[in-house]
């Protein structure tokens, strides 16, 4: 990309003005992508963090969970770049998400954690694929974008299979049960 942190390739998605001359507030305003935690958990803890990070070193607005899933930071300069990737490894234990040609953040619904419905374990199934695939996540190598997503049941509440390439549907797999007292 056109701008990034060192050793990465995705992540962050440069935006630059055309006219700095008229604008200079906005002559960078950067997006950087955060990997969410799976089935996006959160304690406000990590999320006062999260924005006492991001107040001094971009604009202070987030988009949490746009349509890549991932925590959207948006607006920050290119000298803000490594100061924040290295708080935000370091202080916040949390790594960049995916752009550009490369594994978009892999994403889930909640699964097994919240839903009854569920008949895999999600949470477990995007943490192995982020895991296996932190290479592709971070360093383009498709010559297009690549979509992991999971849902635990045919609800598809992540509508895994309208928004990735590789859907990740649990199925139930034993007789229909159906409790004829309760019934």
């Amino acid at each position: 990309g056109i701008v990034g942190v060192l050793g990465y390739g995705g992540g962050v998605i440069g935006r630059y003005c055309d006219r700095p001359d008229l604008f200079p507030a906005v002559a960078h305003f950067h997006t950087v992508r955060v990997n969410q935690p799976a089935s996006k958990y959160y304690n406000t803890e990590i999320l006062r963090k999260l924005c006492d990070l991001w107040d001094p070193r971009g604009s202070g607005l987030t988009n949490m969970h746009g349509s890549t899933g991932d925590i959207v930071l948006l607006g920050t300069t290119t000298d803000q770049l490594e100061p924040l990737f290295y708080e935000l490894t370091h202080e916040l234990d949390m790594d960049l998400g995916g752009s550009g040609s490369n594994m978009k953040t892999p994403e889930s619904c909640l699964g097994m954690s919240r839903c009854e419905w569920s008949c895999i374990n999600t949470q477990d199934i995007i943490y192995d694929i982020t895991q296996e695939y932190q290479d592709a996540l971070h360093r383009p190598m498709f010559p297009y974008k690549f979509k992991f997503k999971a849902s635990g049941c045919s609800m598809d509440c992540v509508a895994a299979i309208a928004r990735s390439d590789c859907s990740i549907i649990g199925t139930w797999r034993d007789e229909i049960r159906v409790d004829q007292e309760a019934v």
